[in-house]
C-alpha cells in the first residue's frame, strides 16, 4: 500500500514537472514569434509616424527631387485592386473549400488539395508573370484588372486551405442532425456548417487580404504604377506596395520618410479591416442568437 502511495505521488510530481516544462516551452515559442513581430511594428511606427501628415493622405506624389507630396492615389489604388481581388478570390475559395469537404470524392479532393499546396508554394513573381502573359499582353496595357487578377491568384489558395481546415473541424453530428430533420444538404451547409465556422473562415480571409495587400512583385508586372489618379480600371494604377518600393530604393531622404509612412498606413489598414470585420461578425452572431 505504501509503495503504491509513493509511486502515485512520484507520478503526480513527474506530471506536474512535465506540465510546467511544457508550458514554459510554449511560452518561449510564443515569445520567439512575438518579439520579431513587435520589433518590426515598433520600428515601422517609429520611422513612419513622422511622415503621417495631412498632405500625405490628400496629395499626389511630387516630381523627382521635389519634397512634399503624398500617396493619396496609391492608398485609393490599393483599396481598389485588393477589393477587386477579394471579390473574385473569397467567394471562389470558400465555394471550392465547401466542395472539397462536403461533395467531392476522396480522390478528387486529394487532387484539389495537391494543386492548392503547389499554388501556396509558388513565388508571387511567377503569378505576376503568368498574369502578364494571359491578360496584360493581350490587352496591350497594364491595368487594375490585371493587378486584381494576380492578387486573386495569390489569395485563392490561402482562402481554400484555411476554409477547408475550419470546415473539417465542424463536428459531423451537426451535419447529420440537420439531414435527419429532412433539411437539404446545401441548406445544412449554408445555414448551419458555415455559420458554425464563420470566425475561422473570416480569419483565413483576413490572412489572404493581408498577404495580397503587401504584395509588390505581381503588381510590377500587372498594375505597374501611376503618379496620378487612375483614369479607369483598364489603365495602370498606383498601389501602396509599389509606391513604397519605388520610394525606398530612391536616393531621397524625403521619399524614404514617405516610404516608412506608407508601410505604417498599410499595416494600419489591415488592422482596421480585421477589427471591423470581427465586430460585424460578432454583432451578426449576437443578433442571430437573440
Amino acid at each position: 500500500m505504501e509503495r503504491r502511495l509513493i509511486f502515485s505521488r512520484s507520478t503526480d510530481v513527474r506530471r506536474r514537472i512535465t506540465s510546467i516544462i511544457t508550458l514554459a516551452m510554449v511560452a518561449l515559442a510564443t515569445a520567439i514569434v512575438l518579439v520579431p513581430l513587435i520589433a518590426v511594428v515598433w520600428y515601422t511606427v517609429g520611422e513612419g509616424i513622422a511622415g503621417l501628415t495631412w498632405e500625405f493622405f490628400t496629395h499626389l506624389p511630387t516630381p523627382v527631387g521635389e519634397s512634399g507630396g503624398g500617396m493619396a492615389n496609391a492608398i485609393v489604388g490599393s483599396g481598389i485592386v485588393v477589393g477587386l481581388a477579394s471579390v473574385v478570390a473569397v467567394p471562389v475559395g470558400i465555394a471550392a473549400a465547401i466542395f472539397i469537404t462536403e461533395y467531392a470524392s476522396a480522390r478528387l479532393a486529394s487532387a484539389i488539395r495537391f494543386v492548392t499546396e503547389i499554388m501556396l508554394g509558388l513565388p508571387s513573381i511567377l503569378l505576376g508573370i503568368f498574369t502578364y502573359a494571359v491578360l496584360v499582353k493581350p490587352m496591350g496595357r497594364f491595368s487594375a484588372y490585371a493587378g486584381a487578377l494576380a492578387l486573386s491568384i495569390v489569395m485563392l489558395p490561402i482562402v481554400i486551405k484555411t476554409t477547408e481546415e475550419i470546415l473539417r473541424l465542424v463536428p459531423q453530428h451537426i451535419r447529420e442532425a440537420g439531414l435527419a430533420l429532412g433539411i437539404p444538404q446545401w441548406v445544412v451547409v449554408l445555414r448551419i456548417v458555415l455559420r458554425a465556422a464563420v470566425r475561422g473562415i473570416l480569419t483565413g480571409v483576413l490572412l489572404s487580404v493581408a498577404r495580397a495587400a503587401g504584395e509588390t512583385a505581381p503588381l510590377l508586372f500587372t498594375a505597374l504604377n501611376n503618379r496620378f489618379w487612375h483614369s479607369g480600371l483598364d489603365q495602370p494604377i498606383a498601389t501602396l506596395p509599389v509606391q513604397i518600393f519605388t520610394y525606398a530604393v530612391a536616393p531621397y531622404d524625403d521619399w524614404h520618410r514617405q516610404a516608412w509612412a506608407g508601410a505604417l498606413v498599410l499595416i494600419a489598414l489591415v488592422l482596421v479591416l480585421s477589427i471591423v470585420l470581427r465586430l460585424v461578425v460578432s454583432r451578426t452572431q449576437l443578433d442571430s442568437e437573440q
